[in-house]
């Protein structure tokens, strides 16, 4: 084997890990990917013998990688109505894949993607790598172009606007799994007043059509605003075949017609009540979802 083999042997050893790190910070399947190549393209240009911690310098790489992105995207996104869901990572709820199972480890459900969507870039970095991933600041400062002790203040205002608006989902598949089966009860008879029953009282749903023409994406808080979308729901329960599935690691369903993917839910279940819902129904990218892996 020579040199170019062993050093890209020892690069996929590092994929999945990378992949999951991109994914955090970009929300985007897609753009991860291409995160995790171009960290490979610039691993391929350096001198690795000058490399002593190779995992930690493609973490440090596709940290830099992503900040790039991040910051071109939000320079670009002068519209509100750019706005979308992240991709979501669907399983079967026994497990799926192991590259799946490594994207959504530690509970990065869709409800903690669309708030890092709501942080700079830089928080966001600092936020991903220190919290989800131990890089220590010292590693963190230079990408950031920050001292440490700034990299950690990042940080710390990335984690109280995480945790003052992201509810820490119920640990127990079991009772997640009653809360939506209610939901979906409810919803079938176009209850109301069961649904109000179920929703947290502060319950944010967010729903993403795709283009600006199907509607965009928009979001509803409240529970009594939320229940309101009840015609909603019951055409979701009636008119679709309704899979229960794991969507990043929590509860979820896919609705399908005729076979085909038309609407994928996802459910934050906290304190035994519905805080958030997430909705996908923008058929270009639900074409694109992988609903076949570990079914």
């Amino acid at each position: 084997m020579d040199a170019d083999d062993f050093l890209a042997d020892q690069f996929e050893e590092y994929r999945t890990h990378l992949k999951a790190v991109a994914y955090r910070m970009l929300g985007s399947l897609a753009e991860a990917e291409d995160a995790v190549q171009e960290s490979w393209l610039r691993l391929s240009r350096t001198d690795s013998g000058e490399i002593d911690n190779l995992g930690g310098w493609l973490t440090t790489v596709v940290g830099r990688v992503c900040l790039d992105m991040l910051r071109t995207r939000t320079s670009r996104r002068e519209d509100p109505l750019e706005q979308r869901l992240p991709d979501p990572i669907i399983s079967p709820e026994d497990g799926g894949h192991p590259e799946q199972q490594a994207l959504i480890a530690d509970s990065v459900g869709l409800a903690l993607l669309v708030v890092l969507e709501s942080l700079s870039p830089a928080e966001r970095l600092a936020f991903v790598l220190h919290d989800m991933f131990a890089v220590p600041f010292e590693q963190i400062a230079p990408i950031v172009d920050r001292t440490p002790a700034t990299a950690k203040k990042l940080a710390s205002r990335a984690r109280q606007r995480v945790r003052g608006t992201v509810p820490s989902p119920d640990p127990d598949p079991g009772r997640q799994r009653q809360v939506v089966d209610a939901f979906l009860a409810a919803a079938r008879e176009g209850d109301f007043e069961a649904l109000l029953g179920i929703l947290d009282p502060d319950v944010v749903l967010r729903v993403d059509a795709g283009a600006v023409a199907a509607g965009g994406m928009w979001t509803i808080s409240g529970a009594a605003a939320v229940a309101g979308e009840a015609t909603n729901f019951r055409r979701f329960s009636t008119a679709y075949t309704v899979e229960p599935v794991l969507v990043n690691g929590v509860v979820g369903l896919v609705g399908r017609e005729h076979g085909r993917p038309r609407s994928v839910l996802s459910f934050t279940i906290h304190d035994g009540r519905i805080a958030a819902l997430e909705i996908l129904t923008d058929p270009e990218r639900l074409a694109l979802l992988d609903l076949s892996a570990g079914y």
